[in-house]
C-alpha cells in the first residue's frame, strides 16, 4: 500500500505534511544547527567527498546540512510530500546539483536498497521506528555501511515499557480520529503529559527545568519543538529499543560505538556507529 493510501486510512501519519509546515521555519540558525549536529556525531569539520546516504530525509535538512559541509549526498523518503520537501531545499540552496540525489523509496525494499551500493555515511535519525517493521529496517540500512570503516548514525525510541506500550495505543487513536479531532487529541495529551513533568519536577524543587521548554521553539539539531510535538503525538507506526539492547545489537554486527547519547524518557536514543575494518 502506498504512504498515501496509509496515511488516509489512519495506518501512518503524515509526516511529509509535517515537515512542509517546518519549513516554512526554517532559517540560517537552524540550517547551522543541523551542520554542527552532524560535525558533532561524525567527530568530523568536514565531509568532502564522502558518500553520505540519507534515509528518511523528511525535511531534507539533514541532507542539506550534510551536502553544506562536503558530502555526495543520496536522499530518499517513503513519503511523496517529504520528497517534496527535500527537492524544494535543494533547489533553494544547491540549484542544478549533480552531487545531491533524492528520491521516493522505502528503506524496506531489499531490491532498492542494494541498487544504491554503499556509503561512506548512512545516516537515519528518528525514521527506521517508524516503518512498521523497524528491525527490518535497521538491517537494511546496515548492508548500504561501506564495510571499511564506514560509520552509521541512528536515533531509535527508547524503549519505557509499559509507557511506550501506552504511546503506542495513543499514536493509533490519534491516526485514526478524524482530522478535526486530532488538534484538540494532540493539545489535550500534551498537556496531561506536561501538568505531570511540572508536578514531577516540582516535588523535586525544581520547577524550571520542566517550565523552561514552554517558552522556546528551537530545539538541538536545528529542529522545532512545535513540529517534534506533532510529529511524536503523530508518529506512527511505533516501536521502540532500550540503549543497551541496541548498543549490543550493532556490536554483535561488526560496529564500535564512536558517540552515543542515552535516553531515559521518551525521547530517542542515539548512536553513532563505526564499522570495524576486520568485519566481513
Amino acid at each position: 500500500m502506498a504512504a498515501t493510501q496509509e496515511i488516509e486510512s489512519g495506518q501512518r501519519f503524515g509526516f511529509g505534511a509535517n515537515w512542509t509546515r517546518f519549513l516554512s521555519a526554517l532559517n540560517e540558525d537552524r540550517v547551522s544547527a543541523a551542520e554542527a549536529s552532524l560535525r558533532d556525531m561524525l567527530n568530523a569539520e568536514a565531509l568532502s567527498g564522502l558518500k553520505f546516504l540519507d534515509i528518511g530525509s523528511g525535511s531534507g535538512l539533514f541532507s542539506l546540512a550534510a551536502r553544506r559541509l562536503g558530502a555526495i549526498v543520496h536522499s530518499f523518503d517513503y513519503d511523496s510530500r517529504s520528497v517534496a520537501c527535500t527537492k524544494e531545499l535543494r533547489q533553494k540552496y544547491f540549484p542544478a546539483d549533480t552531487q545531491w540525489t533524492i528520491e521516493e523509496g522505502s528503506v524496506l525494499d531489499s531490491a532498492y536498497l542494494a541498487s544504491l551500493g554503499t556509503f561512506d555515511i548512512v545516516y537515519s535519525w528518528g525514521v527506521l521506528h517508524h516503518t512498521g517493521s523497524m528491525w527490518v529496517g535497521i538491517e537494511n540500512a546496515i548492508s548500504r555501511v561501506a564495510m571499511q570503516g564506514g560509520r552509521f548514525v541512528i536515533a531509535i525510541y527508547n524503549d519505557q515499557g509499559w509507557k511506550s506500550h501506552l504511546w503506542w495505543f495513543i499514536k493509533r487513536w490519534y491516526n485514526r480520529f478524524p482530522r478535526i479531532l486530532r488538534a484538540p487529541f494532540a493539545f489535550t495529551i500534551f498537556a496531561i503529559a506536561r501538568i505531570a513533568v511540572i508536578i514531577k519536577y516540582t516535588v523535586k524543587l525544581r520547577p524550571m527545568v520542566a517550565i523552561a521548554p514552554l517558552f522556546t521553539d528551537k530545539r538541538d539539531r536545528g529542529m522545532s519543538a512545535k513540529y517534534d510535538k506533532l510529529d511524536w503525538i503523530g508518529g506512527f507506526p511505533f516501536e521502540f529499543a532500550t540503549f543497551e539492547y541496541l548498543v549490543s545489537y550493532f556490536r554483535a554486527r561488526g560496529f564500535t560505538v564512536i558517540k552515543a547519547k542515552r535516553n531515559d524518557s521518551w525521547g530517542c536514543n542515539e548512536l553513532a556507529l563505526q564499522r570495524n575494518t576486520c568485519a566481513e
